[in-house]
């Protein structure tokens, strides 16, 4: 009976340090929030005012969300905190130690993500309406007239928000397997005719450019998760 009482009491022992396992591993994950990404080196070729740093941002929310090893503070209540702050988009990558220190505590997040946008547009230089290439003003050049394989790249850091410290950083470049028109689908639809970016939905992932956008958020994200042995 004693032996029999024994081997209970082993089980249960051993249900409780499996069971209490995950539980310790989702109190460790780190907590961060994603600030959107300036872009203001990217001139403004697209129609409509699609904020591509949001976009871009949410993009990489949902990669680190679906790793499941950060807290990811949510989207709304990130911006309400930023629009208190009024933070401009030339302050999304550098943001003062002040504005950190004040969104980390509101937020409860100890880690910001801030980064750039630094490539948005066609590879060829020489396609450009205007002028601009592979210069500041990447990708330059109207939808319908600039063609060629889209090219994306994108620069993030994590930045502790109680020291200011850099804790990482990392880039991530893509390039569409394909040419073609920046944002003409597999069928040259509506969104190439208008030249509108609405990086949720389908169409946009269907074009060359969001090919390129979810290979460079995707090699993004890939290094900021094997950087996160750096957070504590």
């Amino acid at each position: 009976m004693r032996r029999a009482y024994l081997s209970v009491l082993c089980a249960l022992a051993a249900l409780c340090v499996i069971g209490g396992a995950p539980l310790a591993a989702q109190n460790n994950r780190p907590t961060i929030a994603v600030l959107s990404f300036d872009y203001g080196s990217i001139q403004h070729w697209w129609s409509g005012n699609e904020d591509i740093g949001a976009g871009i941002s949410d993009l990489l929310i949902d990669e680190l969300v679906n790793d499941g090893g950060f807290r990811v503070i949510e989207r709304k209540r990130l911006d309400a905190i930023m629009a208190e702050q009024n933070l401009a988009q030339s302050d999304r990558s550098d943001p003062s130690a002040k504005t950190m220190a004040q969104i980390g505590r509101l937020l409860g997040a100890r880690y910001l993500v801030t980064g750039s946008i630094t490539k948005f547009g066609t590879e060829n230089s020489n396609k450009s309406i205007g002028g601009g290439g592979w210069g500041s003003k990447f990708g330059v050049g109207n939808v319908g007239t600039s063609k060629g394989k889209a090219n994306v790249a994108i620069a993030t850091r994590i930045i502790d928000t109680t020291t200011g410290e850099i804790i990482a950083s990392a880039k991530g470049e893509g390039t569409s397997k394909r040419s073609g028109l920046l944002l003409a689908g597999g069928g040259g639809g509506a969104a190439g005719a208008v030249g509108r970016i609405e990086m949720g939905s389908s169409e946009f992932r269907d074009t060359i450019l969001g090919e390129a956008t979810e290979s460079a958020v995707k090699e993004t994200a890939a290094k900021l998760i094997a950087a996160k042995s750096r957070l504590q």
